[in-house]
């Protein structure tokens, strides 16, 4: 018999292993039955060197839960360790078997997993003792045991054991019992052992007899050993693949496409994702990618190993250059994991790029449900945003498709403002929309849909990638002023006219929580419609960015701000102007008059002012006359306003204008189809 302490800088090993090593006490078991699939795929490549000639046998790991005994047993048929690999694996806890083996036989054995010094001691988080109980494959090895009971106490002997390869007791501890339930053990397994390429037993299958479950003679074989992810592509059909991924995510639609992840340099790596209909629910989940080292299951949270807009898709990446047992943090800060991400990074866009040129058709069937990804890709990762360029696809309200290319040929000539700026139309409600649709149709112009949850922050970042490009939507401005070709028209209207249907128009307006309006007046086509309403391109735009991006809080709490645009050229509104003006010059050319007259007055009283310091008497007489013209002005107001009120069809060409913007509701509709009835 052999006493000793584990060779460790510090006695303290076990609480720190328990404490920090790992972040959840459920990964002893994925750690130990990697370890045995190790022993076991080790001498595989011995035997296939020839430097083991016995006989392999059935090759499995077995996994056995004894609750009366209150013991978990993990058994391997592997390479087995002796004493003096009992001191150097185990009992130095620095070394690694599997490092040291993958030196010796690298070109071949790329599917040893590793680690094992460390991944065995994650056994003590949940043991109060553990036994190792080994034969080796050598010839004429002695078995041995080994047991320690979680102090860096150990006792090694010879043993009996009789068959070759490994096995590990751990007696449970009082504080995870739950350890000893066999549906806990091959519910662990199927999270972390599913698809490891050594069959996993655990128990018994059952069946349903005389009313309960009962264990059958048939072993219960968790894992499949050949996952897709782990043939060539040339080896699966479509088929296969959709299979696969109900697998992974039962009960899900078929994906779109899936993307075949095959590299060893300058780093291992293979894997599938899948473009799952997303549409345009931006559902951001930190559990759709499973990361894998060699087939043993790693973490389901991959921040950091693939870009944030990979959490779009799902799937499987499995590399060995991921180690099983660090942090987090460390893999987001590790330079191969770096490397793996821009990797992937690049054979996506490139995927993307070739199913766009071999079937363009099948390619524009899929665009609205992979748009989302693909602008989210381009707006937070500069390298693909790059690459998408190419590939990336406008839709325009009458369903056509075109590259960026193709649609600036498109509308370059005819879209094209006085400062040499190639506008973009575009609409985000065809139907809310449709008559701005409609009048920019008329004047030759194309109008895009970007009606998706991240287009507008897309259009703002293809505004800064586009030469002399600008984004505006059809109902920032009237069609006239879409593409400005020139200085707007003057308005042909007076002063007093202008102050005068200012007035009119101003008064009619409904009082509409959170939204102030501003009243103006241009000369349109005759034929349009007498009252528009627009909102301003930059503000509108602030605000809908506000509503997904944190920090824009600002913006989200302003008003909308909506321009009425009077159209001076449209004959009822021309006819309403005159006869406002003949109706009301008796009574407020009187105090338009005393208003000029004041005003002049304040003028003069202004200009004796001294050094910008007035007396006390000059002080009162600007106060005086400053209010006589606000109560004249008043007063005008109100004469116009009660007239106003008696012309019904200024109301109504405001509620058109209103409702054709979707701004018209509850009382103030009831009212605008009462006052239709009347007025037919």
């Amino acid at each position: 018999m052999q006493k000793g302490q584990i060779g460790v800088t510090t006695e303290n090993i076990f609480p720190v292993i328990k404490k920090f090593l790992y972040s959840d006490n459920e990964i002893f078991l994925r750690e130990l039955v990697a370890n045995a699939i190790d022993a076991t795929q080790k001498l595989k490549t011995l035997s296939s060197f020839g430097e083991y000639k016995g006989e392999l046998g059935e090759m499995r790991v077995e996994v056995k839960v004894d609750k009366e005994a209150g013991t978990l047993t993990v058994t391997d048929r592997g390479i087995g360790m002796t004493a003096d690999d009992i001191n150097k694996y185990i009992n130095q806890i620095a070394f690694s078997g599997a490092e040291e083996f993958v030196n010796k036989y690298k070109d071949n054995a790329n599917s040893i997993i590793g680690h094992f010094g460390l991944g065995f001691y994650s056994a003590f988080m949940v043991s109060s003792k553990v036994e190792i109980r080994s034969l080796s494959y050598k010839e004429r090895a002695e078995a041995v045991s080994w047991t320690c009971d979680g102090s860096p106490e150990y006792t090694m002997e010879p043993c009996d054991k009789s068959t070759r390869g490994t096995e590990i007791t751990l007696w449970i501890d009082d504080d995870n019992k739950e350890y000893l339930e066999q549906a806990r053990i091959d519910l662990l397994l199927k999270k972390y052992c599913r698809f490891l390429p050594v069959p996993v037993v655990s128990g018994k299958e059952q069946e349903w007899k005389d009313g309960k479950y009962v264990d059958t003679e048939r072993d219960k074989v968790i894992n499949a050993t050949e996952p897709a992810w782990t043939k060539k592509p040339s080896e699966l059909t479509d088929e296969d693949y959709r299979n696969f991924y109900h697998e992974l995510y039962p009960g899900q639609e078929d994906p779109l496409f899936w993307i075949h992840l095959n590299v060893d340099y300058p780093f291992n790596l293979t894997g599938i994702l899948y473009f799952p209909k997303i549409k345009n629910n931006l559902d951001i989940r930190k559990d759709r990618i499973q990361l894998y080292c060699n087939q043993v299951f790693v973490t389901d949270s991959v921040e950091g190993v693939v870009p944030e807009f990979m959490m779009l898709l799902q799937g499987v990446i499995d590399s060995p250059d991921i180690p099983l047992n660090v942090s987090r943090s460390y893999l987001q800060s590790d330079r191969a994991v770096k490397k793996i991400s821009g990797y992937i990074t690049k054979k996506v866009a490139s995927r993307l790029e070739d199913l766009f040129k071999a079937d363009r058709a099948d390619f524009e069937s899929k665009w609205d449900d992979i748009k989302i990804f693909i602008e989210y890709g381009m707006l937070t990762d500069e390298k693909f945003c790059d690459a998408a360029l190419k590939f990336t696809l406008l839709r325009d309200t009458e369903g056509k498709y075109f590259t960026l290319e193709e649609y600036r040929t498109l509308v370059e000539a005819s879209q094209t403002d006085k400062d040499g700026n190639v506008v973009y139309i575009y609409a985000t409600d065809p139907v809310e929309q449709y008559s701005y649709i409609e009048a920019a149709n008329a004047k030759g112009y194309n109008v895009l849909l970007m009606n998706g949850q991240l287009d507008g922050h897309f259009l703002s970042m293809l505004e800064n990638k586009l030469e002399k490009t600008t984004f505006v939507r059809v109902d920032s401005d009237v069609a006239d002023n879409l593409v400005p070709k020139s200085d707007k028209k003057d308005s042909g209207l007076s002063a007093d006219q202008i102050s005068l249907l200012t007035t009119i128009f101003r008064s009619q307006l409904p009082k509409l929580e959170k939204s102030e309006f501003m009243v103006s007046f241009e000369s349109l086509d005759p034929a349009a419609n007498p009252v528009l309403i627009t909102q301003n391109e930059y503000m509108r735009r602030m605000k809908d960015m506000a509503a997904t991006q944190p920090g824009m809080g600002f913006y989200a709490e302003l008003p909308d701000n909506y321009n009425l645009i009077v159209n001076t050229s449209q004959p009822l509104v021309a006819r309403i102007l005159g006869e406002a003006e003949k109706a009301l010059d008796e009574k407020i050319s009187p105090l338009r008059a005393a208003v000029n007259a004041d005003n002049e007055q304040l003028t003069a009283v202004r200009a004796e002012v001294k050094d910008n310091k007035p007396t006390p008497e000059q002080d009162a007489r600007e106060k005086q006359l400053m209010e006589s013209v606000e109560k004249s002005r008043k007063e005008q107001e109100s004469i116009i306003s009660n007239y106003a009120h008696g012309i019904p069809q200024v109301k109504q060409m405001i509620d058109l204008a209103l409702l054709g913007n979707g701004l018209l509701q509850g009382r103030e509709l009831s009212d605008f189809i009462r006052r239709s009835v009347e007025m037919l």
